[in-house]
């Protein structure tokens, strides 16, 4: 991404990203590029922010398909739903770390702010 003079990127919030998150948040910080991340593990690791789907929400949900189907009701008779719940945290010392700086306004928007 660095030699393609890339601004950032975003790494999706599945499991390759995730089982690769350390690497991923070292090259990061090492080439100073900020990046957009989908899930919890990546802020904890070190990244600056996160914009992603709550995903101890969507496994509640998921446990509630599970049982509509274990109670007879057709995979294909149940709706197709979105994540409802989004959260958005910010890693104040990983943006430091990257040379970014975060507007007041955006950290008023953000659910956690890591300090």
């Amino acid at each position: 991404m660095k030699r393609a003079r890339h601004d950032g990127f975003i790494a999706a919030p599945n499991g390759g990203f995730r089982e690769k998150r350390k690497e991923i948040v070292s090259l990061a910080a090492e080439y100073r590029l900020p990046g957009l991340y989908g899930s919890r593990e990546f802020v904890e690791a070190g990244v600056c922010p996160l914009d992603g789907q709550d995903v101890s929400a969507m496994f509640r949900r998921t446990a509630y398909y599970v049982d509509r189907i274990i109670n007879g009701t057709k995979p294909g008779d149940l709706p197709v739903e979105r994540p409802s719940k989004y959260e958005f945290f910010i890693n104040l010392k990983a943006a430091k770390q990257i040379g970014v700086t975060i507007p007041p306004n955006v950290l008023a928007r953000a659910d956690r702010v890591i300090r």
